[in-house]
């Protein structure tokens, strides 16, 4: 099975999965207005390298060339520099150097999307929805993502200085050290008879950190004793697709997990349960928001649609399309948007997002209302609707479910929303909670 890139956004410490492709499929057949255009671009290229105010190497021109053909088609594809793509390769694998920030990029400037658990920027008290505007005292607007990507890694242990805009309040600077960020991709607790488990990224280290914390809870808790499991995936931004596949798998024992479908039909591709149920049938609840991005909504989406699980929480960031890497030889990678993906039931979630079953809020944070509304994929400019030929600006679904996205309470007591998913496995109905709309297939 070829891996994907599902990330939710590009990242700092990109988690993403690779497809290599040595060429692009399909053919390409040049018209008399294509070499016109392309005329146009060799005018504009010799007119820049011959009388711009100061010399630029060709290389920087094409690179910026390349990038803004790739900005102007959806905010996932993009270009990567043979430096950005080994970094790519060694990150996917859960280990990378950095602050662990996932981000994008919004109106020229760096958005957080989510910090990773026990990294520099969580410790920091960096948020999602937080955009950084400086990086050293440099304007990061003018920058690609991956130039600001480069400039926030560095040595382990060297400093970095961020000019932080967070709404509802001044700019505020924060200083980090960056570290040797190894993502521990699941953590896992006893809450009672329930057993607990976090997926904070899907790398490839997940799925076989999934069946370790079950086995150890099991074990913990007694086989016989577990009355259900919770697992969390909120702020989860995405990751391998081929990881989203295997852990929806090992709570179903057969049906369809996702579809992929592409530009041709011939390109459409399924991916089936082939069981076991590694929680013996027991009642699961996942736990979503709106940092639950990509893979995150796969297994949400599969799981609510069999009916194999109660899906709790708030609406998710909707980033429901696959990026594809391919190769380019000694010249770094494409990355490219080559699919939208679907739910069992043919739901396209690309900027709408998965509805929870039960809506619950998670209240008040740091002093503000976790209810305000948090950025989705439906929000960044040159978004992907939702079927081919949506333009992007897609129906969003339904606008009155909440999204929001802060921090990750540490314990049962200050985090309702796991409070009422436990609430839900021991047979009461979410107090909290009001019942969301049920889902629409398209």
């Amino acid at each position: 099975m070829r891996n994907f890139l599902l990330g939710g956004v590009a990242a700092l410490a990109l988690v993403g999965a690779v497809s290599f492709l040595t060429s692009p499929s399909g053919t390409f057949a040049a018209s008399s207005d294509t070499y016109r255009q392309l005329n146009l671009f060799g005018d504009v290229f010799e007119r820049v390298r011959s009388d711009y105010v100061d010399p630029v190497k060709d290389e920087q021109l094409v690179e910026s060339a390349v990038n803004g053909m790739l900005a102007g088609l959806d905010p996932h594809s993009s270009y990567m520099n043979p430096k950005s793509f080994r970094d790519m390769q060694v990150t996917t694998r859960g280990e990378f150097g950095g602050l662990g920030i996932e981000v994008t990029m919004e109106n020229g400037l760096v958005k957080v999307v989510a910090p990773i658990d026990d990294t520099p920027a969580a410790k920091a008290g960096l948020r999602a929805g937080d955009l950084i505007s400086q990086i050293d005292g440099s304007q990061v607007q003018g920058l690609t993502l991956s130039e600001a990507v480069d400039k926030m890694r560095g040595p382990i242990n060297s400093k970095i200085k961020l000019t932080v805009l967070r709404e509802g309040q001044e700019p505020f600077d924060v200083e980090l050290a960056r570290a040797q960020i190894k993502v521990q991709a699941v953590r896992s607790r006893r809450e009672g008879d329930v057993g607990y488990v976090r997926i904070t990224s899907f790398n490839e280290q997940t799925e076989a950190g999934l069946k370790k914390a079950v086995e150890q809870l099991k074990a913990e808790i007694g086989p016989n004793k577990v009355k259900g499991w919770v697992l969390d995936l909120r702020n989860n931004p995405g990751g391998l697709l081929d990881q989203a596949i295997s852990v929806s798998n090992d709570f179903l024992e057969k049906g369809e997990i996702v579809s992929t479908r592409g530009r041709r039909a011939e390109d459409a591709q399924r991916y089936n349960a082939r069981g076991p149920d590694i929680v013996d049938g027991k009642p699961v609840v996942v736990l979503i928001n709106g940092g639950s991005a990509s893979a995150s909504e796969i297994v949400a989406g599969a799981l609510q649609d069999h009916k194999r699980a109660a899906v709790l929480g708030t609406k998710s960031f909707g980033k429901g399309s696959v990026q594809t890497i391919i190769p380019l030889q000694g010249q770094g990678a494409l990355r490219l948007t080559t699919a939208r993906y679907y739910t069992p039931s043919g739901r396209s979630i690309q900027a709408k997002g998965i509805d929870p079953d039960y809506i619950v809020r998670q209240g008040v944070d740091d002093g503000q209302t976790a209810a305000s509304k948090r950025p989705s994929e439906a929000d960044l400019p040159k978004h992907l609707g939702g079927q081919r030929g949506d333009d992007d600006q897609a129906e969003r679904g339904d606008d009155n479910s909440p999204r929001e996205a802060g921090p990750i309470p540490p314990d049962l007591k200050s985090d309702p929303q796991l409070q009422q998913a436990i609430n839900l496995l021991n047979g009461i109905a979410p107090v909290t909670a009001q019942a969301a709309p049920a889902p629409k297939a398209n």
